[in-house]
């Protein structure tokens, strides 16, 4: 199992890029899962579910599960928010494991960027960018430029810089 992320400001375009990449990269044969980063607070759930009721109710964990799909939500209820490498851990076995945000853990990122949001590129700051994917050129770039809607050539670039799992753990300890 094999890691890469994504990075930019928000705006930038990364949920819309990894929407196009997941079919691009399961036409190729290989198995693809995301992780995303939220900074802010979020909900699966909605009010009058059954699984908010036992959420509410202050279940520590909810399990949800049907013929199609099954989803488990843990509360986390003051503990601390799991690092990337426990939150890899919890995956299936997959070829690649994309992950939105994250921009300063350890991992090699790809740079989404678009000049339109009005924010500098987060490379060089932001450590492990090892390339850029854009609508437009960028000339102070330090790192290889591709179109951001060359699809080929960005799943070329994710594959060439995917780390195994492992390596995930093993320099997140060391951050």
């Amino acid at each position: 199992m094999r890691i890469i992320g994504l990075a930019g400001w928000s705006g930038a375009g990364k949920t819309t890029l990894v929407a196009k990449l997941i079919p691009a990269i399961t036409a190729r044969g290989l198995r693809v899962s995301t992780i995303k980063h939220a900074h802010h607070a979020f909900d699966v759930d909605r009010p009058g579910k059954d699984s908010y009721a036992h959420r509410m109710a202050g279940a520590t964990e909810v399990l949800v599960s049907s013929q199609n799909r099954f989803a488990l939500m843990h509360e986390l209820r003051g503990a601390p928010e799991l690092m990337l490498p426990q939150l890899l851990a919890k995956l299936s076995p997959v070829d690649l494991v994309l992950v939105e945000g994250y921009k300063r853990e350890p991992h090699p990122k790809l740079e989404v960027f678009r000049a339109s949001v009005g924010k500098p590129l987060i490379h060089p700051d932001v450590p492990h960018v090892v390339a850029i994917a854009s609508d437009g050129p960028v000339p102070q770039a330090r790192v290889p430029r591709v179109d951001i809607d060359d699809l080929d050539a960005i799943f070329a670039i994710l594959l060439e810089h995917a780390v195994p799992v492992s390596y995930v753990a093993m320099h997140a300890e060391r951050a």
